[in-house]
Formats: structure tokens, C-alpha cells, sequence
């Protein structure tokens, strides 16, 4: 198996876990939250769980189809993943707004990467 592809299906099934345990922890921890701080933690929890199948399913086709539009969709949504739900956490949780202006690049990255696996399917 190529590096990509195990880098994939590592950092999908790892964030897989993350977000289920964010997502306990969430349950118990939001109440005392305010509902801005509670929707960020939400909306970055949901695009964390939507990408973690999506690297998982960049990662399997890494490993069978050699493809740079892959490789890049599994790198997008890494970056995606850290960057738009990553922040979205540091605002909900620590009250760290000094790189709210970075959450739409991970937003980009998320769009970017969904058309980069859906071009290196079409191109194999």
C-alpha cells in the first residue's frame, strides 16, 4: 500500500474516533455554552464526521488507482478538516478567535478536495 493511501485511511480512522469522542464529551460539556459557541462546535463536529469516511474512501482509492487528483482530495481534506473544523473547536471551546479568517479556506479545501476524488475517477 502507498504512502497516500495509508495516509488516508490513518487520518480518516482517527477522525473517525476524535469525533466520536468530541462528540461525547460535546454532549455533556455544551450546556454551560453559549449557542454561538454550541452551533460552532456542532457544525465543525458534522463536517469532521462527513470527511472522516471521506478520506477513508480517498485512502481505498488511492491504494487502486494511481491518481494525483487522489492523492490531492485526501490532502484537501486533511486541510480541510484542520482548518475549518479544527478553528471552529479553538472558537467553541477555548474563545480563540485569531484565525476565524482561515475557517472558509478549510471550507474551500472541503469543495476542492470533493472535486479533485470525483476528477481522479473520471480520469482513471
Amino acid at each position: 500500500m502507498n504512502f497516500n493511501a495509508k495516509l488516508c485511511l490513518t487520518c480518516g480512522t482517527l477522525s473517525a474516533a476524535i469525533s466520536v469522542a468530541l462528540g461525547a464529551a460535546g454532549a455533556h460539556a455544551l450546556a454551560n455554552l453559549p449557542e454561538l459557541s454550541q452551533s460552532w462546535f456542532r457544525t465543525a463536529l458534522q463536517y469532521q464526521q462527513f470527511h472522516a469516511p471521506g478520506l477513508l474512501v480517498a485512502g481505498l482509492l488511492a491504494d487502486r488507482l494511481a491518481s494525483r487528483w487522489i492523492t490531492a482530495a485526501g490532502w484537501l481534506m486533511i486541510a480541510g478538516t484542520l482548518l475549518f473544523s479544527g478553528n471552529l473547536y479553538l472558537r467553541s471551546l477555548a474563545d480563540f478567535h485569531a484565525l476565524h479568517a482561515v475557517t472558509p479556506f478549510g471550507g474551500g479545501a472541503f469543495i476542492l478536495a470533493w472535486l479533485a476524488l470525483a476528477l481522479g475517477v473520471l480520469k482513471r
